[in-house]
């Protein structure tokens, strides 16, 4: 019960550590991979931004290897959103989170977001232990979970594949704080935003409400 005793905006804060997909300090298993794929969608950009060569750790970032990268970005967004947005829609599937308006969207969302995000909490006002929710919190767990790491693993291969190659002149540097900077831009931009539309219907708008 302890999460959904939170004020709205602090509910809002705990749903975007894990939409950002855990990548703050000290995360590990997804969130270290997740901050890894991130890394390299930053350097993919900074090339584009300056003329200079897409490498990461020595290795060329190509075509293949961002098509991974992007397709791991857009699955959890996609599935948690569009499965909050069924339940919504379904009187019987939200029975199980008796309260009302922007909480209860809250609610809904945070238990998609915690089962898709390698989480496990809830907002203890919510029970889902109905067929329905038990159902599709189940696909968001199976897919939200499992598919990420096969497309971090793909990408992992086509990596292990290419040969070293040494850094030059036109390398990006990946380290110090100006790709700091870009890689925050990035995660902010491509995850935290994915979600925003969502969380000005939950946990903003019960927060502007109170």
């Amino acid at each position: 019960m302890a999460h959904d005793s939170l004020p709205p905006l602090a509910g809002g804060v705990a749903m975007v550590n894990m939409m950002l997909g855990e990548v703050a300090p000290g995360g590990t298993g997804s969130g270290l991979y997740g901050l890894l794929i991130l890394s390299i969608i930053s350097v993919f950009i900074g090339g584009l931004m300056v003329g200079r060569t897409p490498e990461y750790l020595g290795k060329k970032i190509g075509p293949t290897q961002m098509k991974l990268a992007a397709l791991y970005i857009l699955v959890t967004p996609l599935l948690v959103l569009t499965l909050a947005a069924i339940t919504v829609l379904l009187p019987d599937a939200t029975s199980n989170a008796p309260a009302t308006g922007p909480h209860q969207f809250s609610e809904v969302l945070y238990a998609f977001t915690s089962g898709a995000n390698n989480n496990g909490s809830a907002f203890g006002g919510i029970t889902t232990s109905g067929p329905y929710l038990s159902a599709m919190m189940d696909v968001a767990m199976l897919i939200g979970r499992f598919l990420p790491i096969a497309l971090v693993l793909a990408l992992a291969g086509s990596l292990a594949r290419q040969s070293k190659v040494p850094a030059s002149a036109g390398t990006v540097p990946t380290h110090g704080p100006l790709f700091g900077s870009l890689l925050l831009g990035v995660t902010v931009i491509l995850t935290a935003l994915s979600y925003f539309p969502a969380l000005a219907l939950g946990p903003l708008a019960e927060g502007l409400l109170k």
